[in-house]
């Protein structure tokens, strides 16, 4: 097994957007607001093009994190070798800082599923992502982080709370988690748990960047649709979720209907005031 223990280390990039194709020209221009971008893995993995380009020319000056959604960590086909390859290629041009993918399943019979599906927490499906993850990992030299997915329908196999899998997991692997705060809420309230009680469950130390983005509410069911300003809701268990674990480098995510540079800037300037106040505060620690 590749040692991985470089990794260990949680670097505070500060505050992210995503690099998205609608605001090229302006990160091109040097806007003003993102101390570090995070990328869609699966459209920059051709080798050649204009997006390629733009990457290479946004992480020349900014951290890069690279986020994907095809790796099917918890599938049950094989993981797709000639895929890691394509990943790995990118990966060691690229050197992002972060690498991350989902706990879902999205590939089934080879047939790509283009959604990102939940798993049934069992302890057999708990060792095959743990073994899944490990073996990715190996394949890369490097950590990876995996992010909590927001989910509408749960398999009635699961007997393991969403937080205790994914923690056992993060331990299990010894990878890292992207913890998708918007995605906790959502999930909590479909399936109403307490979302406190999932951050508090999972293992701090292994939090190595945190999402933050808005959802739809389509009469009491939350979708994640990252089409809208971050609900006050969110913003409030995002500041508990830094009383748990201190800084972390966090970004807010803005996929569809998305707004003017100057709007993402003025959503991320509030992670920088939750945060602010966080730390003014003392920090760590537990809020009400």
């Amino acid at each position: 097994m590749n040692d991985r223990r470089a990794g260990l280390e949680r670097p505070h990039m500060g505050y992210g957007l995503g690099l998205r194709a609608e605001h090229y020209d302006e990160v091109l221009a040097g806007a003003a607001g993102a101390q570090w971008f995070e990328a869609l893995t699966d459209n920059y993995l051709d080798t050649e093009g204009r997006p390629l380009w733009v990457l290479e020319q946004v992480r020349r000056d900014y951290p890069l994190a690279l986020h994907g959604v095809a790796m099917s960590l918890g599938g049950p086909d094989p993981l797709d070798r000639a895929y890691l390859e394509r990943l790995k290629r990118l990966v060691d041009r690229m050197e992002p800082a972060i690498v991350s993918d989902h706990l879902c399943f999205s590939r089934v019979d080879g047939r790509n599923l283009f959604d990102l599906l939940p798993l049934p927490y069992t302890e057999e499906v708990l060792a095959h992502v743990i073994e899944r993850v490990a073996r990715v990992q190996d394949y890369l030299g490097r950590r990876i982080l995996v992010e909590n997915p927001s989910s509408y329908l749960a398999w009635k196999a699961s007997d393991i709370p969403e937080a205790e899998f994914l923690a056992e997991l993060a331990r299990g692997a010894d990878c890292g988690i992207l913890l998708d705060v918007n995605n906790v809420y959502v999930s909590a309230c479909n399936h109403g748990f307490d979302p406190r009680e999932y951050l508090r469950t999972v293992p701090a130390e292994r939090v190595g960047q945190i999402h933050l983005a808005g959802f739809t509410d389509m009469d009491g069911y939350l979708f994640d649709t990252h089409s809208r300003p971050v609900s006050d809701d969110v913003w409030d268990l995002y500041d508990y979720t830094l009383s748990l674990t201190g800084p972390v480098s966090s970004m807010v995510e803005w996929d569809a209907d998305i707004p003017s540079w100057q709007r993402l800037v003025e959503e991320l300037d509030k992670a920088r005031a939750v945060a602010a106040r966080r730390a003014a505060n003392g920090g760590r620690g537990e809020t009400g």
